[in-house]
């Protein structure tokens, strides 16, 4: 068979059900699609299901009709078989990798966190330009003191999976690169963290230990995520096809659309409308279950 859904559980304690697989399954046969014997990547907590006959968006929009209809937080993703496991990783960092925007956690630090994050979020969705959303932002942050970001990175946590997942590539030859339009600040000690191989973002002036309110240019926005998929994968005799790209905001949304398999995760509106592979319940570790890896290839914390 050509295609796959996976349905992954968002809840470790409310596992898949025989009788689960047995409704998606006739949702399949409705739609015309030969549906596979089910095969558990993860005993109730993530099934692959074979399937021809029918289109990948239709499969995924009939399967999670059914699981939505009953309240049942798992997702469900099609894709094809073919060339399923990738060999690049490019992540976002804020609300993806980590579960904070940090540039809100700066703002908070000179008491205009719920003005930034305002404006964070319109730009998440797409509602404001990026750059002149981030500029606006920084320019807020003007004098305060580098030594601030310290405080920051003991209390940013990384989301549920993320080591994991990093790491679980890594082992099986993908390159992973954390690729964020937050700064460079957070990025380098967040990647070592997680254990990416590289990372990119954004650059903060900072002047006599404190930040000017400026940004060294050029700037990572949307386009320039897009280039950097298309660099790394040209660096390594690789294409875009070959990447699995995550992210929740609509400055990622170049960035999944032209990768192999583009992940919005737990995103925002207008990047849930605008990108089939959704990962709205499960954490990250979802995104390994995608790539056909059974929890015994996991590389664990």
């Amino acid at each position: 068979m050509r295609f796959v859904l996976t349905l992954v559980a968002g809840n470790p304690t409310l596992p898949i059900e025989d009788n689960t697989l047995a409704l998606v399954s006739d949702a399949l046969a409705s739609i015309g699609s030969r549906v596979g014997t089910p095969d558990w990547l993860d005993p109730g907590r993530a099934c692959d299901l074979n399937f021809d006959d029918a289109p990948p968006e239709a499969v995924a929009h009939a399967a999670l009709a059914v699981l939505n209809e009953r309240h049942l937080a798992i997702d469900a993703i099609a894709q094809p078989t073919d060339s399923r496991r990738k060999a690049l990783l490019l992540a976002d960092m804020d609300s993806t990798i980590v579960t904070t925007e940090t540039l809100d956690e700066l703002a908070g630090e000179v008491g205009l966190k719920e003005r930034v994050a305002a404006i964070t979020a319109r730009s998440m969705n797409g509602e404001m330009d990026f750059r002149e959303a981030l500029r606006e932002r920084v320019a807020m942050l003007a004098g305060l003191s580098e030594s601030t970001f310290a405080g920051i990175l003991e209390r940013t946590v990384l989301t549920a999976g993320a080591r994991t997942l990093v790491r679980t590539m890594a082992a099986y030859g993908a390159h992973t690169l954390l690729v964020s339009g937050g700064f460079r600040h957070f990025t380098a000690p967040i990647a070592a963290r997680a254990g990416f191989d590289e990372e990119l973002a954004n650059t903060l002036e900072v002047r006599d230990g404190a930040l000017t309110g400026q940004l060294v240019e050029p700037i990572l926005d949307r386009e320039g995520k897009l280039a950097t998929l298309r660099r790394v994968a040209a660096d390594r005799g690789l294409t875009p096809a070959d990447a699995l790209a995550v992210g929740d905001g609509a400055n990622d949304l170049a960035m999944l659309g032209e990768a192999g398999l583009g992940v919005a995760f737990h995103a925002q509106p207008v990047v849930r409308k605008a990108v089939s592979a959704r990962i709205d319940h499960a954490d990250l570790t979802a995104l390994l279950y995608l790539q056909g890896y059974r929890r015994r290839d996991f590389v664990l914390d």
